[in-house]
């Protein structure tokens, strides 16, 4: 067998760059992101409405970044182009000049199709959705088997970062209810472990038409706010705005209103004998996974008065 040639990189000589991004923080350019979600929870949904706003040139919700009209590929193997894609684009508003779709009536496409990265870079798409994932990985793949699965995502890593466009995989997420959100991913964890950013798609459980986007993964910044939007039979689509729910808890079926109320409970219960540092209030409230944002709701329906000893902030309950 020939000795493969040794080719050390020095750190020193390589050139550091930021990242740039199609929707900071959830949508890196360059790189492999997620979207992933229980069947009919609204992921492809999601995905359009995104779509129609980058092919009109229009901004991302919660996102100031001002941008053209940008052509994006989307590949969908369970629904037809024509009455199901189209209407779909078309009820978003999408420009669909702007879309473009390899022709797979032939010669299904896989990501270790050639046509792949050749499309990108005739459309000059910026951003690619391949839905779902398990239908774009190819016949000869176990997509449970992580041997398998490395050496496909790292040529549709190569794609993206060769033709800095954001490629988005969808997913389902299995039926163990009890796991974490980070293996409820259909398939080897590899899947996870390899995309740069992984967003969770859910429905708030006594709000059946309020679906939520939440950050599961996020490796080059902080992770972003969920955001909520509407899927309502007679209106339609709407972003609603952010809502504060973890991952865990958009999975579990747990509603934004039982964390308020643990919340008020948790500080009835700390406060009860009297003032308390709030660091030590906030780091209680972490514990029980409750956010800086509904612990604050919470004081504010509590009437819970602050103040300064010490260089020091104590809450205190209202006599």
């Amino acid at each position: 067998m020939a000795q493969k040639e040794l080719n050390l990189i020095n750190m020193e000589e390589v050139d550091a760059k930021a990242v740039d991004w199609l929707w900071y923080p959830f949508l890196p350019i360059g790189k492999i992101s997620i979207v992933q979600g229980d069947p009919g929870e609204g992921k492809t949904t999601f995905m359009l409405q995104v779509i129609a706003l980058l092919t009109r040139g229009e901004k991302l919700p919660f996102d100031e970044q001002e941008r053209s009209p940008m052509n994006v590929i989307y590949q969908n193997a369970e629904d037809g182009l024509e009455d199901t894609i189209k209407p779909r684009l078309l009820e978003a508003g999408a420009d669909c000049n702007r879309v473009l779709v390899i022709d797979e009536a032939t010669d299904p496409l896989t990501m270790s199709d050639e046509r792949l990265e050749a499309a990108i870079i005739e459309a000059g798409a910026k951003l690619v959705v391949l839905d779902p994932i398990q239908a774009y990985l190819g016949a000869d793949v176990d997509m449970h088997r992580a041997n398998e699965i490395r050496p496909v995502l790292k040529r549709m890593g190569g794609i993206a970062e060769r033709t800095q466009s954001a490629i988005v995989l969808i997913g389902h997420m299995n039926k163990s209810s009890g796991s974490k959100s980070t293996y409820r991913g259909l398939g080897s964890i590899d899947f996870q472990a390899t995309a740069r950013s992984v967003l969770i798609v859910g429905r708030i459980k006594d709000q059946p038409q309020v679906r939520v986007v939440a950050h599961d993964k996020s490796s080059l910044a902080p992770e972003g706010e969920a955001i909520a939007f509407e899927l309502d039979k007679e209106t339609g689509f709407a972003w609603l705005g952010h809502y504060d729910i973890s991952v865990e808890d958009l999975l579990s079926g747990i509603p934004r209103e039982n964390k308020l109320g643990a919340a008020e409970g948790l500080l009835q219960e700390l406060l009860a004998d009297g003032k308390m540092a709030q660091s030590d209030i906030a780091a209680a409230a972490r514990q029980k996974g409750i956010s800086k944002r509904v612990l604050d709701q919470a004081k504010k329906n509590l009437a819970v008065r602050s103040s300064r000893e010490d260089k020091r902030w104590f809450w205190e309950l209202a006599p």
